[in-house]
């Protein structure tokens, strides 16, 4: 799996001016790059990434963005990349956006909102509920932790060996 990246609005450009231009050369360049990654069975992934926040001039921001590209470039192995941390921060409602954009999703990433940290540290999102909704919603895949550690990487991870002990999923072993 590859991301491919949507580009930004040019500096000075007043986004809704150049964002029918943007989207066409868009999807033509997402129709080259999935005809090729298909000759390597290797999926590309659209990450919307907010434009509040992170990257104001981010063109590609929402899953509903995503998802009406995703439709008119008509490639199976292009995939939506649900980032839950941008996903909130554009649109919150994020039980509905993972259950509408279930069959398009190829990769979820996480992070804690606002603070772009551990799920576990203080925020907004749910990460037991979250969890729970993906696995019934029969999520396979990885799951990638996009955030600032608030430690290394023993500590940033701790917040999993507590869910899974939750969960009954460690039975004794190792510390690491």
């Amino acid at each position: 799996r590859i991301h491919l990246m949507a580009g930004r609005v040019p500096l000075g450009a007043e986004r809704a001016a150049v964002a029918g231009e943007m989207e066409t050369t868009f999807i033509e360049n997402l129709r080259y790059a999935a005809d090729l990654l298909a000759q390597e069975d290797v999926t590309g992934l659209l990450e919307p990434i907010n434009n509040r926040i992170t990257d104001p001039r981010y063109f590609l921001n929402t899953p509903h963005q995503a998802a009406a590209i995703l439709e008119k470039v008509g490639r199976p192995n292009l995939k939506l990349q649900l980032d839950l941390f941008h996903c909130q921060i554009m649109d919150g409602n994020l039980s509905r956006n993972l259950e509408t954009y279930f069959p398009l999703i190829g990769h979820i990433q996480i992070a804690q909102v606002p603070g772009r940290h551990e799920p576990d540290s203080p925020g907004e999102l749910n990460f037991p509920y979250l969890f729970e909704l993906l696995e019934s919603l029969g999520y396979t895949g990885y799951v990638g932790c996009e955030y600032a550690p608030k430690g290394d990487t023993l500590e940033g991870l701790g917040w999993l060996r507590s869910y899974w002990e939750s969960r009954g999923l460690l039975h004794g072993g190792t510390s690491k």
